[in-house]
């Protein structure tokens, strides 16, 4: 357990508090022969955080590994975009949060290469979508376009850039360095979605319109309903507690950093029957929300414990 080891412990936890997922994927490449470590591994944070992973990925990188990853939703994209900017301008970050597409983490993998991470959506995207809009963003802001796919892999901030053609003047590899972190949906991140050409049809876009102000009762319910089908909540309790479903999905979008005012305007529009029996229906959607804000998860725990997961 030595500093070097704390560090990218802490550099690993950054990463993965601003990019919140259920699962993880990671990818050990070497860098010299580009020959893959066997096996994809596909951890939870709290796996990926433990002493034995990092120091077993730690052992990997030093035997000349390259470590990438990405947020794991199985067959579909768990919302993020990767941008890799192999010969970045010095103010590109600048003119990606102006325009909207602020990245969720941006890290420095080796001098003048940067990557960047945009969260485009707070639920999984079909893979034509979201490969869209990862090649609409590459080339918008002149990244590496054989890159822009819906599953491509980033490096994992803490661990060393072991390309060949990265050395440092004295052989030295250089790290991937964590420039910035924090959890946040692009502001634009709606209007990308809505304006990126998709290869295939597509159903609604997973996002409410940018402005609470602008969500219409058929997209409130888009957005509740698509919770609903991916919990399994009407086949696993029946009949639902909508109480308690709308407790889960208001919590859900108030980690993924949706504004408050839309949460509201999602269960006010969206929720099965809303306002039901409440009496005074925006103080019920006042103390949801405070009670979402205020507590750990209760989905899944709660409805894991008595309904095994599939």
């Amino acid at each position: 357990m030595d500093r070097g080891f704390f560090l990218t412990l802490q550099a690993i936890r950054r990463q993965l508090a601003a990019m919140p997922c259920d699962y993880y994927q990671i990818r050990l490449i070497h860098g010299s022969t580009r020959k893959p470590f066997p096996g994809d591994r596909v951890w939870s944070a709290v796996q990926l955080t433990r002493a034995a992973t990092v120091a077993f990925l730690r052992l990997r990188n030093r035997e000349g590994y390259d470590i990438f990853f990405q947020p794991f939703a199985g067959p579909r994209n768990a919302g993020y975009v990767l941008v890799d900017l192999d010969r970045a301008a010095d103010q590109i970050i600048e003119t990606m949060r102006a325009n909207g597409h602020e990245p969720c983490v941006a890290l420095r993998t080796s001098p003048g290469h940067l990557q960047a991470w945009i969260r485009v959506s707070p639920m999984p995207l079909d893979p034509p979508i979201a490969t869209s809009v990862a090649a609409h963003l590459a080339a918008l802001y002149g990244a590496d376009r054989a890159s822009a796919d819906w599953r491509h892999c980033g490096r994992l901030a803490g661990f060393t850039n072991q390309k060949p053609a990265r050395r440092q003047p004295g052989g030295y590899a250089p790290w991937a360095v964590l420039l910035y972190a924090q959890s946040r949906l692009a502001t634009q991140a709606a209007p990308l979605l809505q304006a990126t050409p998709h290869p295939f049809p597509t159903g609604p876009s997973p996002l409410p319109a940018s402005m609470p102000g602008s969500l219409t009762p058929a997209g409130a319910s888009n957005v509740y309903s698509r919770w609903l089908h991916r919990w399994q909540i009407p086949q696993r309790l029946a009949p639902p507690d909508w109480s308690i479903a709308d407790l889960w999905i208001a919590e859900h979008l108030w980690r993924c950093r949706i504004p408050a005012e839309q949460i509201r305007a999602v269960l006010r529009l969206g929720s099965p029957g809303f306002p039901r029996a409440h009496s005074d229906p925006e103080d019920y959607l006042r103390r949801t929300l405070a009670r979402a804000t205020q507590q750990p998860a209760l989905f899944p725990a709660r409805l894991w414990a008595t309904h095994p997961r599939p």
